[in-house]
C-alpha cells in the first residue's frame, strides 16, 4: 500500500488582527504586519525596512532591541528581526503529542520547516509532568525558501506532553513561511464533513461564521455542506450580510426552517441530514453563537481519520469576552453527586496569556473526558447510524448523555487541544435561575436514571432537595417551581419527551410570568426606590456561614422565618439592591425583599418574600424526591428500554414534520 506524508497540525496564525489572541498563537514579541495576498512581497516590504542601516551605522545589520517584534505577515507566516527569538510553546501552535499518541495509528511525526534568511530552530518536548527538554535542533542560512524536516517519536508522550520549536533569527532577519507537523500514513483518503449549526434568533453571529467559513480557503475541501437549522423567528436569510455569505459558501450552504426544538432538536436534525445524505463521513456540530479558529475543522477531522478505532473529537471553548481564558481543558462526570466536573488535575477559567502553555504544568498531562460540548464536536456518521441522534431534552444534558451512550457503545471521546471555539461564557447567563433550571434538573434526572452506577443516584436525589430549598430560601420562587414540575415531568416515564420537546418551553414561560423574580425589567429606576423600615441591627452587614455547622444553622433560621409575616412596607419598596455577585441563598433567606440584578447586568428582578409559597414549594419538593427515590429502578428501566426508539431517525423524523416553522 503507498505511504504518503500527510499534514496533522500546522501552524497558523490569528485569522483576524486580534491583539488579544495573539499569546494562543505566539509565545514571544510578536505584531501583526502587512498582509497581501502575495506574502512574498509582504515579507520584502518588512525586511527592507528592517534592514536598514541604524542611525550612525555603515553597515545594514541592526542588532535586536528590546522593542523588537515579529511580525506576521500572513496566516502562515511570520518576519522575524536579527536577534529575536519566537516560540510556538502555544495552544494553537504546540503539537498536542500525548492525544496522538494514545488514540491514533501515527507512531512518529515529521516537523517541516520552509523559511529562508538565517535562523535556528530548536525543538523542545514536554513531560506529563510539564518537564521540559531540549530535543534537536537545525540551522537555516539561505537567501532562498528552503525546507528542513526532522522526524521524531512519540514513544515518550503516554502520560501526557507536547512537541513544539521556538526559532531564532540570528546574524539577519529571518522569514518563517510555514511550519506543519506531518506524519507517514498509508491512509490516502480524507474524511470530509457535514457542519451542523443549529440557531435561534441570532442572525449576526450565525451569518458572521458563515462568513468566516466562506474565507477558510483550504479548510473547506474537508467540507462537504454546512447545514443551518434555523430555528427562530429572526431569520438568518432575512440578514443584509447573508447573500455575501451565501455567495462565498455556494452549494455547500442549506438552510433549513424548523420550529424551535431547542439545541438537541436542532441538532438531531443536522445528525439526520448527515446520515441521510450519505456524503460525508463526519457530522460537526457547531453552536451558533461561536467564534470558530476554522483550522479546528482540519485538525479533528484529520484527528478522527488516524485514530484506531471510531472517535469523537470535540474542541476546546475560549472564553468571547476574554479570548485568552481556557474554559476548561476536559469534563467528566462526578459519579456519585451525577454532575459534570472538570477532569481530575485541571482547572477552570485558565488564561493562557498570563499563564502560558510552558509555565502550566497541568496544561502537559493528557486530560481524558467523557464528552465533549456540542460547541464543537465531530462525530462520525457511523457512530451515529449505531447509537442514534440526539436524545430529545430541548437543552442541557444532551451532549453529555451522547457522551456518555457512545462510551457504552466503545466509542470514546477527545477533547483535541489546539480546535477550538470563542463562546460566551456561562458566568454571563443566570442559566441555574431561569427557564433554563428545568431542562438541567428534569435531564440530569433522566441520564442518571440510565447511566448512574449508584442505587438511586448516589447522592444526586439528596443534592437536588438541598437547591430546590436554596432556591426557595432565596426567593427565587420560579427557579423551584420549574425544578418541581422538571421532577413531576421525569417521573412520566419517557413517553412525552418527543411530543413536549415543541409545547414545553411556551409551558415555561407562562408559568415563569406568575412569579415576581421572574418579571425582570432594564432599569432599577422602574421599580420603586429602596427603602428599609429598620436599618440592620447594630449596623451590621450580613456575612456568609464560617462552615458547615453555621451554614445549617443559617438554612434552620431562613426556615423559621418562613413562619413570620411578611413585611408588608418591604412589599412595597425594595428593602435593598443585591448585586448578582451576592445573590446567594444565605443572604437572601435574610430579606423580605431586594431587586437583584442578572448575570449579564441588563436588567433586575424585585424578588418578594412569599412564605405560603415558601413551605408549598418545600412540601411538594419532599414529597417529589420521596416518590423519585422510590420509582427510581422502575423508571431506569423505563428509560433505558426507551432510549433506541427516542433517538432514531425514524422517531425523530415525526417529530420534525410536526415541527413546521412559525
Amino acid at each position: 500500500m503507498t505511504e504518503q506524508l500527510r499534514v496533522l497540525h500546522r501552524v497558523i496564525m490569528p485569522a483576524e488582527r486580534d491583539v488579544d489572541v495573539l499569546k494562543l498563537y505566539v509565545d514571544g514579541n510578536a505584531v501583526f504586519g502587512r498582509r497581501t495576498a502575495d506574502v512574498a512581497s509582504a515579507a520584502e516590504q518588512v525586511l527592507a525596512e528592517q534592514d536598514q542601516a541604524a542611525p550612525g551605522r555603515g553597515a545594514a545589520y541592526r542588532p535586536a532591541t528590546a522593542e523588537d517584534s515579529a511580525e506576521i505577515i500572513g496566516r502562515r507566516s511570520l518576519v522575524i528581526p536579527s536577534g529575536t527569538r519566537i516560540s510556538f510553546c502555544s495552544y494553537f501552535n504546540a503539537f498536542p503529542a500525548s492525544y496522538w499518541r494514545r488514540w491514533s495509528t501515527v507512531e512518529e511525526v515529521t516537523l517541516r520547516v520552509r523559511a529562508r534568511g538565517e535562523a535556528t530552530v530548536l525543538v523542545y518536548r514536554s513531560t506529563g509532568k510539564g518537564h521540559v527538554e531540549r530535543v534537536k535542533s537545525f540551522h537555516i542560512d539561505s537567501e532562498e525558501s528552503v525546507e528542513e524536516t526532522l522526524t521524531l517519536p512519540l514513544t515518550p508522550f503516554i502520560d501526557g506532553g507536547w512537541y513544539w520549536f521556538d526559532m531564532i533569527a540570528d546574524g539577519r532577519t529571518a522569514v518563517l513561511e510555514q511550519a506543519d507537523w506531518c506524519a507517514v500514513t498509508d491512509q490516502t483518503e480524507t474524511g470530509t464533513a457535514t457542519i451542523g449549526i443549529t440557531t435561534f434568533n441570532r442572525p449576526k453571529f450565525c451569518v458572521e461564521q458563515l462568513l468566516a467559513l466562506g474565507q477558510a480557503g483550504e479548510v473547506l475541501d474537508v467540507v462537504d455542506e454546512i447545514v443551518v437549522v434555523d430555528q427562530g423567528t429572526d431569520r438568518i436569510e432575512d440578514h443584509p450580510d447573508f447573500p455575501a455569505a451565501a455567495e462565498a459558501l455556494g452549494s455547500r450552504l442549506r438552510v433549513i426552517d424548523q420550529a424551535n426544538l431547542g439545541g438537541s432538536g436542532g441538532f438531531a436534525r443536522a445528525m439526520h441530514e448527515a446520515v441521510q445524505s450519505d456524503r460525508s463521513k463526519y457530522a460537526l456540530l457547531l453552536d451558533d453563537d461561536v467564534i470558530l479558529e476554522p483550522e479546528g475543522i482540519l485538525r479533528t477531522v484529520t484527528f478522527a481519520d488516524l485514530a484506531k478505532s471510531q472517535i469523537i473529537v470535540g474542541g476546546h471553548m475560549l472564553d468571547l469576552y476574554n479570548r485568552s481564558v481556557l474554559h476548561v481543558f476536559g469534563e467528566q462526570i462526578a459519579r456519585y453527586r451525577w454532575w459534570m466536573t472538570p477532569v481530575a488535575h485541571t482547572h477552570m477559567s485558565h488564561d493562557l496569556a498570563v499563564h502560558p502553555l510552558r509555565e502550566t504544568p497541568w496544561l502537559h498531562r493528557r486530560a481524558d473526558v467523557e464528552y465533549n460540548a456540542w460547541w464543537m464536536c465531530l462525530i462520525p456518521v457511523e457512530v451515529i447510524r449505531k447509537i442514534g441522534l440526539s436524545l430529545p431534552f430541548f437543552i442541557k444534558w444532551d451532549d453529555i448523555e451522547y457522551g456518555l451512550r457512545a462510551k457504552e457503545a466503545g466509542v470514546p471521546t477527545v477533547t483535541l487541544p489546539g480546535a477550538a471555539v470563542w463562546h460566551v461564557p456561562w458566568h454571563s447567563k443566570d442559566v441555574m435561575t431561569d427557564w433554563q433550571a428545568y431542562f438541567t434538573e428534569r435531564n440530569r434526572i433522566i441520564t442518571a436514571l440510565m447511566y448512574s452506577p449508584y442505587d438511586r443516584g448516589g447522592n444526586m436525589l439528596k443534592e437536588s432537595l438541598f437547591i430546590t430549598i436554596k432556591h426557595a430560601l432565596a426567593m427565587q420562587y420560579s427557579t423551584a417551581e420549574l425544578m418541581l414540575l422538571a421532577i413531576e415531568d421525569a417521573l412520566k416515564g419517557p413517553e412525552d419527551l418527543h411530543t413536549s420537546i415543541v409545547t414545553k418551553m411556551g409551558e415555561l414561560q407562562r408559568i415563569r410570568a406568575e412569579f415576581t423574580d421572574a418579571r425582570a425589567k432594564p432599569d432599577l429606576d422602574a421599580f420603586p426606590p429602596v427603602r428599609r423600615r429598620k436599618p440592620p441591627r447594630k449596623g451590621r452587614d450580613i456575612v456568609p456561614p464560617r462552615n458547615r455547622r453555621d451554614m445549617i444553622r443559617t438554612a434552620l433560621l431562613g426556615a423559621a422565618r418562613q413562619l413570620r409575616p411578611v413585611d408588608s412596607f418591604q412589599l412595597t419598596y425594595p428593602q435593598t439592591v443585591v448585586p448578582h455577585v451576592d445573590q446567594t441563598w444565605w443572604l437572601l433567606t435574610k430579606l423580605d425583599s431586594a431587586l437583584v440584578s442578572s448575570a449579564d447586568g441588563t436588567k433586575a428582578a424585585w424578588y418578594q418574600r412569599d412564605r405560603h409559597e415558601f413551605w408549598s414549594l418545600i412540601r411538594r419538593a419532599t414529597a417529589l424526591h420521596a416518590q423519585l427515590a422510590k420509582d427510581w429502578a422502575s423508571l431506569s428501566r423505563r428509560y433505558k428500554a426507551a432510549l433506541p426508539s427516542l433517538t432514531s431517525p425514524e422517531e425523530w423524523q415525526e417529530t420534525f414534520t410536526k415541527a413546521r416553522p412559525e
